[in-house]
């Protein structure tokens, strides 16, 4: 081997062994006021690294809010909270034009930014703003800018939202749209603490807790997530692996090649959107587990909470109660009997 390609190689592996310390870290760091729940931390941090949104559902009192200022805590980077309301507007979100006036007596136009403005932005009970409201944050999740008064304004780097919603409360509430629901990487459940997880909270809170913040330390910097970022981007599926994320995604779609149960209860299946969120998870996972490539449990963890929100029952499906998680994974097994295994 050539020696510079060596001394290349060492030196990616000196990189990668300290990014993946820093993960260890950060991951220890959020433990120190949000425990148990592993899965859900791994999960928000998978699509932090692959560049994606989460949508965190919870019933009330879950500590959602905790974990997402938790992670902010431990990332170098800024963060904003938008509570959102039925009376929120989205230049409440996005910023405003105001007119003012210099030393001169001459006015002018001069924009504030909006909270969206941050590299960690938490939407805490998105559901309840209005349509109008939610979709001012369609473009800035996709493409990482948003558009004020005609023009374009580019958002911090990296952008990372976290959107919360209570599953139980009809009230007041307005459910997102298929269109919205499809930006979101995953969609992560959390669900109620085990007896064990629910003691530690409530010894750890039985006289009232600290800040966040004076608990937590950044132990990651800006420049080390987007190095994360690249790296996970760079991470290697073969080409088994890529078929087998199109196959499930196509098995989703009643009306193609789908098992019996997707063609019962199943409305409309995921899109071609839902493979690429199964398969940059799948590398974001792969990597922090030192894995310079994708492996088969990589994308079988990655399959609910990527296409849990993507599968749109039918009345017969809404009736019955199914899961979308076992009607997800019945997609899996089914592609994964077709993919040609070399």
């Amino acid at each position: 081997m050539d020696p510079r390609a060596s001394n290349d190689v060492n030196a990616l592996e000196g990189e990668l062994a300290g990014l993946l310390e820093g993960h260890r870290r950060l991951t220890a760091e959020i433990a120190k006021v949000f425990r148990g729940h592993d899965d859900v931390v791994e999960q928000l941090l998978t699509c932090l690294y692959a560049g994606g949104h989460v949508l965190l559902e919870g019933v009330p009192g879950l500590g959602k809010t905790t974990l997402v200022r938790a992670l902010s805590a431990s990332l170098a980077l800024s963060f904003r909270r938008i509570q959102f309301t039925p009376d929120l507007m989205p230049g409440d979100i996005l910023g405003l034009r105001l007119l003012e006036e210099d030393a001169a007596g001459r006015k002018h136009f001069t924009f504030q930014r909006g909270p969206v403005f941050a590299n960690v932005v938490l939407a805490d009970e998105i559901n309840r703003a209005s349509p109008r409201t939610q979709s001012a944050l369609l473009e800035a999740m996709a493409e990482g800018r948003v558009t004020l008064f005609g023009e374009s304004q580019p958002l911090e780097s990296p952008f990372f939202l976290v959107a919360t919603e209570n599953p139980i409360e009809m009230e007041g509430t307005y459910p997102l749209p298929e269109a919205q629901l499809d930006r979101f990487l995953y969609k992560v459940v959390l669900g109620l603490p085990t007896l064990e997880e629910t003691v530690a909270v409530l010894a750890a809170t039985a006289e009232r807790p600290p800040p966040i913040e004076s608990v937590v330390r950044p132990v990651l910097s800006r420049e080390q997530v987007e190095r994360l970022r690249q790296l996970t981007r760079e991470v290697p599926a073969s080409s088994e692996m890529i078929e087998l994320a199109a196959r499930v995604v196509l098995a989703t779609q009643p009306a193609g090649d789908a098992p019996a149960e997707i063609k019962r209860y199943v409305r409309h299946g995921a899109s071609p959107r839902g493979g690429q969120a199964l398969l940059w998870t799948a590398k974001a996972r792969a990597l922090v587990r030192g894995r310079l490539h994708v492996a088969l449990e990589d994308l079988e963890a990655a399959l609910a909470p990527a296409l849990r929100h993507r599968l749109i029952l039918g009345y017969e499906g809404e009736a019955a109660g199914i899961s979308t998680d076992a009607l997800a994974q019945a997609a899996f097994e089914h592609a994964r009997s077709r993919v040609s295994w070399r």
